[in-house]
């Protein structure tokens, strides 16, 4: 078998498998994964965490002198470092008295 017959053949067999690799690629598409499901669910369901967060990056500079903010990035920074579990609920507003001293500052 001379050189240019062998780099025909092993042309064929990668054009094959290329082939068959993207006919089962697509087969397997139609199929639901099976972690799909729990990410809809968990986008769907409130996160008073992740929305207290957008505030505070909405609040731009100011967030910095907001406890609300402070305590919010606290216990982002130790679900993140796996000191405290995740636990559903969040101050995501500061309280009255703390609203009532940032505005006189």
């Amino acid at each position: 078998m001379d050189g240019k017959t062998l780099a025909r053949t092993v042309a064929v067999i990668l054009v094959a498998a290329a082939l068959t690799a993207a006919a089962l690629g697509t087969s397997r598409k139609e199929d639901d994964p099976a972690g799909e499901g729990a990410r809809t669910i968990a986008g769907l369901m409130p996160n008073p965490l992740r929305e207290g967060l957008r505030r505070c990056q909405l609040l731009g500079e100011a967030a910095l002198r907001d406890d609300g903010c402070a305590r919010l990035w606290a216990e982002q920074r130790d679900r993140f470092l796996g000191l405290q579990e995740p636990s559903g609920r969040s101050t995501d507003e500061p309280t009255a008295p703390d609203a009532a001293l940032h505005e006189v500052r």
